[in-house]
C-alpha cells in the first residue's frame, strides 16, 4: 500500500465520516462564497436556508426576494454585503454561460479559464470546482492541505503559495491513482486534519494519528 494511501486511511479511521463539498457547480460556488470567514456550522446553516427559499440555482437565486436572500446569507456570519455582491456576480456568470457545468467537466485548461469570472474562488476554489463538480482527479490545495501535506513530506514549503501548491499536487500525484473518489477523500481528510490537529501555530502532535510517520511531528515531539 502506498504510504499516502495508508496515511489517509488512518486519518479517516481517526476522524470518521466528514461532510464533503457539493458536486453541483452552482451550489459549490455558493458554498465557497459562504465558507469564507465563516465556520462549517454557520456556512451549512446558510446553505440550508437558501435551499429552503429555494435559491440554489442561478435562476431561483436571481428571482428570490432580496430580504429572504439577505436573511439566509447573514447566517454565515460577517461580510454579508460582500457575500451578496459576490453571489450576484456569480449568478450573472452562470446565466451568461449556461454550458459552464459542461465546460467544467471538459479539458482542464478551458475549464479553469471559464472559472476565472467567479469571485472569491481563488486557485484552491477553482481546483475544488474541478475536483467536485468537474470530476477531475486533481488535488485542491488550500492552506490547510498545503500545511498538512508538507509536514508529512509531500511538497515543499515556499513563499509563493502557487508554487507550493503545485509541488504538493505533483508529490501527491506520484502516489495516488488518477481516481476522482481517491482525490476527493484526500482533500477532505488532509484539510480536516489541518483544521483540527495539524494547525499552523500549535499543532496537536500528541494526539495525531499519523505522528509516527510524520517528519515534522517527530521533530516537534523531541
Amino acid at each position: 500500500m502506498p504510504r499516502l494511501d495508508d496515511l489517509l486511511r488512518r486519518l479517516e479511521r481517526f476522524y470518521g465520516p466528514q461532510p464533503r463539498p457539493p458536486h453541483d457547480p452552482f451550489t459549490l460556488f455558493v458554498w465557497e462564497v459562504l465558507s469564507s470567514h465563516s465556520t462549517p456550522r454557520k456556512r451549512d446553516a446558510a446553505v440550508a436556508a437558501l435551499k429552503k427559499i429555494p435559491a440554489l440555482t442561478p435562476d431561483t437565486m436571481w428571482r428570490a426576494p432580496q430580504k429572504k436572500l439577505e436573511a439566509a446569507i447573514v447566517l454565515a456570519g460577517p461580510h454579508a454585503e460582500l457575500r451578496l455582491q459576490s453571489l450576484k456576480i456569480g449568478i450573472d456568470h452562470f446565466r451568461r454561460m449556461p454550458d459552464l457545468p459542461t465546460i467544467i467537466r471538459g479539458p482542464i485548461g478551458p475549464a479553469r479559464k471559464a472559472l476565472k469570472g467567479l469571485p472569491q474562488m481563488g486557485e484552491a476554489g477553482a481546483y475544488r470546482m474541478l475536483l467536485y463538480a468537474g470530476g477531475h482527479p486533481v488535488l485542491a490545495v488550500d492552506a490547510r492541505v498545503a500545511r498538512t501535506s508538507c509536514r508529512l513530506g509531500y511538497g515543499e514549503r515556499q513563499d509563493n503559495f502557487t508554487k507550493m501548491a503545485r509541488s504538493v499536487r505533483e508529490a501527491v500525484a506520484r502516489e495516488l491513482p488518477a481516481d476522482v473518489d481517491t482525490y476527493r477523500r484526500a482533500f477532505v481528510y488532509l484539510s480536516h486534519h489541518g483544521a483540527s490537529a495539524c494547525t499552523e501555530a500549535d499543532p496537536h502532535c500528541s494526539v495525531c494519528p499519523v505522528l509516527d510517520d510524520c517528519p515534522e511531528g517527530k521533530k516537534r515531539a523531541r
